[in-house]
């Protein structure tokens, strides 16, 4: 297991340095932050300043390798926009970031497996019927139409839930979250509910697609045959088998809501990640956009080596040395 972890985590390095080169290359190779950052009324002597002290006149090989020596020693950059380095202002917008993709993709499993379970068990009756319908609407519709609706109906019409922001906050080991008052969570309601749409209607097909499969299976027939419950037959020999693929999906999608959640933040308000970016792009804030998209990239290959070690714990047939082969 430990040499398992040591070999990812040394293809890791490897894929972030060379998403650094890509990243750094395709962000430094659009736009001029100094048309933005420096007044146009501004001195040409003024303007040539700026542009040295932000490091812009060197060469781009030459900017890129300074980059990449620094970040060797944990330094991504200083934001343009806030002259502080890029990295602290992404960690301080982590936590709300995580604290949604936590929620949203709770909310997907909690709901997701229970109505896929119902739907499989079920297919022919208008519950499971309804349950399917409904997760195909979850897919067709955009995010950023439904976030919409959320706030005209919930926030707008009926004055129940607040269109945006985050709320008040409490420290648990110094970490800011919204969720242990209750102007937080409703703060946390609409924009969970949005980003955890179209991963609830993926794990509610999955589940049930899984269920259905697994109906047919000698070993369920036999448990049928032994006088075992019902309750018994799905809770243990149906949902126990189908867990695998669906924990392998529920961690790789964890890494996309957290990548893709910029649109629901955008759209709440939400101070994550996701809105630095929008900002950061906004005004051509390079070090902050390098240094989001390397963190991202960090994150999903976490997540990745998590989801291939319980993938190896629920499923005794797989063994990490086989992974290694």
């Amino acid at each position: 297991m430990s040499a398992f972890v040591i070999r990812r985590l040394l293809q890791s390095v490897l894929v972030l340095g060379f998403m650094s080169l890509l990243v750094f290359a395709g962000v430094y190779a659009i736009g001029n932050p100094v048309d933005i950052l420096i007044n146009p009324q501004a001195s040409q002597a003024d303007i040539a300043r700026a542009i040295a002290a932000l490091g812009l006149d060197r060469p781009l090989a030459e900017q890129y390798l300074l980059f990449l020596r620094q970040a060797l020693s944990g330094d991504l950059g200083k934001s343009f926009a806030y002259n502080v380095p890029a990295i602290q202002l992404i960690m301080e917008r982590m936590p709300a970031t995580l604290e949604l993709a936590l929620a949203a993709t709770g909310m997907a499993v909690l709901l997701g497996i229970p109505l896929g379970l119902w739907a499989g068990l079920a297919p022919d009756s208008w519950p499971g019927k309804m349950i399917m319908a409904g997760s195909i609407l979850g897919f067709s519709l955009p995010t950023f139409w439904v976030g919409l609706m959320l706030i005209m109906l919930f926030a707008v019409e009926l004055g129940w839930l607040p269109a945006s922001g985050r709320g008040p906050t409490n420290d648990v080991f110094g970490i800011p979250v919204s969720f242990l008052s209750w102007e937080g969570i409703r703060h946390l309601i609409l924009p969970a509910i949005n980003l955890a749409l179209f991963k609830l209607s993926l794990i509610i097909r999955l589940t049930c697609a899984g269920t259905r499969e697994a109906l047919l299976q000698d070993y369920v027939k036999f448990a049928r045959a032994k006088g075992l419950s019902n309750a018994r037959v799905v809770g243990v020999h149906v949902l126990k088998n189908i867990m695998i693929p669906i924990v392998t999906v529920i961690g790789l999608e964890f890494g996309s809501v957290i990548a893709f959640a910029i649109v629901t933040e955008s759209i709440f308000g939400w101070p994550g990640m996701g809105k630095l970016i929008i900002d950061s792009i906004n005004v051509l804030d390079r070090p902050v956009i390098v240094a989001y998209l390397l963190v991202i990239v960090f994150l999903v290959i976490l997540i990745n080596l998590a989801v291939d070690i319980v993938y190896s714990l629920l499923d005794p047939r797989v063994r990490i040395g086989a992974s290694q082969a």
